[in-house]
């Protein structure tokens, strides 16, 4: 396995930074997103949904709004807003996608308590496998 690239990334709604490297002992689930995309409204709301249900102690979800494949920081504002719940942090254009090999929206990383990547989805992956992946670990 591979250890997951550490990163800091501003928070959409507060002026805190996220740091990936604080929340070893948990499983992360990373997913990047962009608000035009299709594929990124079918599964944010079953990821949130998750979210809601999820053992916070042992899981920390984030979404990653990916700046540099956004029309408008106001689009992705209002998207967020919207529909998410869950940390959402806004990528420094696309620096921290990239840094994963993303290679679309949405792109879904589950990092392990030992701060390794246990799993990395694209955009054409099923609800189903993420949540297999993750069950997994915890």
């Amino acid at each position: 396995m591979k250890q997951a690239p550490n990163f800091k990334l501003p928070y959409m709604f507060n002026d805190q930074l996220f740091e990936l490297e604080k929340n070893h002992g948990k499983v992360v689930i990373l997913t990047f997103w962009a608000s035009w995309c299709p594929d990124s409204s079918r599964d944010l709301p079953k990821k949130e949904q998750l979210f809601q249900t999820m053992d916070h102690d042992k899981v920390q979800m984030v979404t990653i709004n990916v700046t540099g494949r956004e029309r408008s920081e106001e689009e992705a504002r209002k998207y967020a807003e919207q529909f998410l719940t869950q940390p959402t942090l806004t990528d420094n254009g696309r620096e921290v996608y990239d840094l994963y090999e993303s290679d679309g929206v949405p792109t879904t990383v589950i990092i392990n308590q030992d701060g390794d990547i246990h799993a990395q989805f694209g955009d054409q992956a099923s609800f189903l496998e993420v949540v297999d992946a993750l069950g997994s670990l915890i």
